[in-house]
């Protein structure tokens, strides 16, 4: 069964400043005393939660449909990208031995 709501394409960068003020606010929450945590704040967490879970299928779904229009360019990008992360990571270790 498909979803059919309709969701817009997220940037990188909204996708990831939801879940994060989501945990700062149940941080916030598991700092209080549970007295003062009311059914409202709980109901407010819940639609945050399921607000970050749209955003992210959005942003998923996207970069989804990306990669499926351009599949030669993201492999490019994604060998460029590793190869950048293995010869970051291997740098350490090859200065050590030239010493």
């Amino acid at each position: 069964m498909k979803n059919k709501r309709k969701t817009t394409a997220q940037s990188p960068q909204d996708v990831l400043d939801n879940p994060t003020g989501l945990v700062a606010e149940a941080e916030r929450m598991r700092q209080e005393p549970a007295s003062a945590q009311d059914e409202e704040t709980l109901s407010r967490l819940r639609r945050r939660c399921d607000e970050a879970k749209e955003r992210i299928s959005a942003g998923a779904k996207s970069a989804d449909e990306a990669i499926r229009a351009n599949p030669y360019q993201s492999l490019a990008i994604a060998l460029g990208a590793g190869l950048l992360v293995g010869l970051l990571l291997g740098a350490p270790a090859d200065s050590k031995r030239l010493k």
